[in-house]
């Protein structure tokens, strides 16, 4: 019936799915540079399966497309603004399909439309959202994927004059310093590890005290950078009424849920311990009843959202 692509940067082209013509196919390859990891790779598959079923209509799905709706508050870098609408410099975020499937599903679960919510998407890249009566209003990525959480080998939130001490101070070109950032940084700088699985165990490890401490360091700052956003997304949202956690790490790392629900408790959030630990792959509530805000897990599910999406366009 037709062939959907998920395109990671859609930059200010698109708000939403759009049928792949040769004009599309351009303008998602003028956003390859803020994208240089994801776009050419998305090319490529639109171009062997436009050769491979030309008959069948292609749509393209952007990460970036949900989070166009974000206020000009949010979306707005305080960078000289002739230079930034001279190169379109805003915040695009990542993830959106994600962010606005689990988002939805979540107020359908709960039969509420008015819902004030904080999304995790965690996996070896990760984002939150802040989503408020259906619409997001804040999201911890930015320009690239690289802003916001601390991820699996990526810096997260990091000041941007560590590139100008590490251009003078370590002589380090600029394409030195973006793979220094995006991939030997994060959980993997500081550990070695990117899975997380594999950090648990060095948390576990009695016997190599020093790695084990480094470890423990590491996911004390991971935990920690979610907690700044849940504190600082309740604010903008006035109030919260759930978490919910998806992808690899939100969906199946009850440790990293119940570390972060110990750090909230003095906010009376409350987690199940016996429910956060318990079956996996379904929706779950993971909080207890007397909790004040509820606490979800909610597998995600991108391919799904971009087959709707294209069949809702079709």
């Amino acid at each position: 019936v037709a062939v959907g692509h998920r395109i990671v940067q859609g930059g200010k082209y698109f708000d939403g799915p759009a049928l792949v013509t040769d004009e599309v196919r351009d303008l998602i390859e003028q956003l390859c540079p803020m994208a240089p990891l994801h776009n050419p790779a998305h090319l490529k598959g639109i171009d062997v399966a436009r050769e491979l079923m030309p008959d069948i209509p292609h749509v393209a799905v952007f990460d970036t497309a949900f989070f166009q709706q974000l206020p000009e508050k949010t979306s707005t870098y305080a960078l000289n603004a002739e230079v930034a609408e001279k190169y379109a410099v805003r915040r695009y975020g990542a993830h959106g399909t994600s962010h606005q499937f689990v988002s939805r599903e979540v107020a359908k679960l709960l039969g509420r439309d008015d819902l004030k919510q904080i999304v995790m998407h965690l996996g070896n890249g990760a984002s939150v959202s802040a989503v408020k009566d259906g619409k997001p209003i804040d999201t911890s990525m930015g320009l690239t994927p690289l802003e916001g959480l601390m991820m699996g080998s990526r810096t997260g939130d990091i000041d941007p004059a560590v590139v100008f001490h590490l251009a003078r101070q370590a002589g380090m070109s600029i394409d030195e310093i973006d793979h220094l950032f995006n991939k030997e940084s994060g959980m993997k700088g500081l550990t070695g590890e990117t899975d997380m699985r594999s950090v648990w165990g060095l948390i576990g490890n009695d016997e190599d005290p020093e790695t084990q401490a480094k470890a423990r360091v590491a996911m004390d700052i991971y935990i920690n950078r979610l907690l700044k956003y849940v504190g600082s997304y309740t604010a903008e949202l006035g109030g919260l009424d759930v978490i919910t956690f998806t992808a690899g790490i939100g969906e199946n790392d009850w440790r990293v849920r119940r570390e972060l629900a110990e750090a909230l408790e003095p906010f009376g959030v409350k987690i199940d311990v016996e429910k956060n630990e318990g079956r996996i792959g379904e929706p779950r509530v993971v909080s207890t009843p007397d909790s004040k805000v509820l606490l979800l897990v909610y597998p995600t599910n991108e391919e799904l959202a971009i087959a709707r999406q294209a069949l809702t366009l079709l």
